[in-house]
């Protein structure tokens, strides 16, 4: 035990005569201490029976009298016992708070009772006992000390536990799993709702943090996301309430990143994160190297189908773009840049001047080459859509489109 030992042999043959003293009177005590802790919280007696409570308090204030009295070398029994009880009583789920509450309840009522002891009898034995309060309630303080790092450490590793299930849970959904009873189980533990609106956000990151595997959930706007941190990706589950939609989402996440990220379609349940995941992570596909902003794939439809047919898309690419590929870099450039930002303005050669810093004749001179270089005119629908896919598969095979302002 922690604190001070009695000096004399005397001493200690006189604690030793009351603790024995004591655990004649260990049932009523007993009584006692459980009636006390039901008065002080239900919670008690909502976690554990009145007789399975009784008989483990019987056993750890047994073995606190007696550790009280125990020879100095002798092995700490009750410091072993508290060590239990607290991975016993997380296991149980009763609070920190009532399990150091119980630990010293039981020391003032032992404290009491060996003080009660003394009262009328001789006036050497109450000295005794003073001589050693403080080795005592050292004993107390250690058990309890014990008992609470115990239960923290047991309530670190069940945390961690149910933290590897939820993953597990959550990876299994957005893997697309169909087992039966997946998405029930996942809802409990995740506390989300087995049908309702659902998204996917897939985040591209450059460097792995340390968080792969965990699982976070963060409210924001409104909004449930719960995010997997991946070694190259984040992944977020974002649940919607009713009226919200992707523009919420969007915005939430747009200007809070460094890389780009992708947005699903909504989905009508947990069931059906495995596709959502695929959609944004074709949504994230659509993103050219250098972006930064979070796009939804309903709004990328065109370019998604372009980036999930990767070999047409190389094909279109030389079938479109094949007599300008073999100009110089920068001419080409040039002209590339000139149709995006015609695109980009809607057609209006004089908005596209303006944001290209040139005339607007030398914009319509720029798209009259680019058509005689690619054989096709801006002017024919089929045409306009094979220029503007084409320009879509180009810029996600990295190719630089901007060559700056003041040409």
């Amino acid at each position: 035990m922690g604190g001070r030992r009695p000096r004399t042999g005397h001493d200690w043959k006189l604690l030793a005569e009351s603790c024995a003293a004591l655990l004649e009177r260990l049932p009523e005590l007993v009584d006692e201490h459980v009636g006390q802790l039901t008065e002080y919280s239900p919670v008690y007696g909502q976690v554990l029976p009145y007789d399975q409570q009784w008989r483990e308090a019987e056993t750890a204030m047994r073995i606190g009298i007696e550790a009280i009295s125990a020879p100095r070398d002798s092995p700490r029994r009750d410091l072993e016992h508290a060590e239990e009880a607290g991975r016993r009583r997380a296991h149980q789920g009763l609070p920190l708070e009532l399990l150091v509450h119980a630990y010293r309840a039981a020391g003032y009522l032992v404290w009491d009772a060996l003080m009660e002891s003394a009262a009328g009898r001789e006036p050497e034995r109450l000295a005794v006992l003073m001589r050693c309060a403080t080795m005592v309630w050292s004993a107390v303080d250690a058990q309890a000390a014990t008992a609470s790092e115990s239960y923290l450490a047991t309530e670190r590793e069940l945390r961690r536990r149910t933290d590897e299930q939820l993953q597990a849970l959550l990876d299994a959904l957005l893997e697309g799993q169909e087992t039966p009873g997946l998405a029930a189980r996942a809802a409990a533990g995740l506390d989300l709702p087995e049908h309702g609106p659902y998204a996917v956000v897939v985040l591209r990151t450059e460097r792995h943090d340390g968080r792969d595997g965990c699982v976070r959930p963060v409210l924001g706007a409104g909004l449930r996301f719960i995010w997997r941190m991946r070694a190259d990706c984040e992944i977020a589950v974002v649940a919607l309430d009713a009226g919200q939609g992707l523009d919420e989402v969007a915005r939430l996440l747009d200007g809070r990143r460094s890389g780009p990220g992708g947005i699903s379609p909504v989905v009508s349940g947990l069931g059906e994160l495995g596709r959502a995941r695929r959609w944004a992570e074709l949504a994230l596909r659509t993103c050219p190297p250098d972006a930064t902003g979070v796009v939804r794939l309903d709004r990328r439809m065109p370019t998604a189908l372009v980036v999930s047919q990767p070999e047409l898309a190389g094909r279109l690419v030389s079938d479109v773009f094949g007599a300008l590929l073999e100009l110089e870099p920068g001419d080409r450039a040039v002209l590339i840049e000139t149709l995006d930002m015609w695109l980009a303005c809607e057609g209006s050669a004089g908005r596209a001047a303006g944001r290209l810093y040139c005339h607007r004749n030398t914009v319509f001179n720029r798209l009259r080459r680019l058509e005689q270089l690619t054989s096709r005119s801006l002017a024919r629908p089929r045409d306009l859509i094979e220029m503007t896919l084409a320009l879509d598969a180009y810029r996600l095979a990295g190719a630089p489109t901007t060559t700056g302002p003041g040409r």
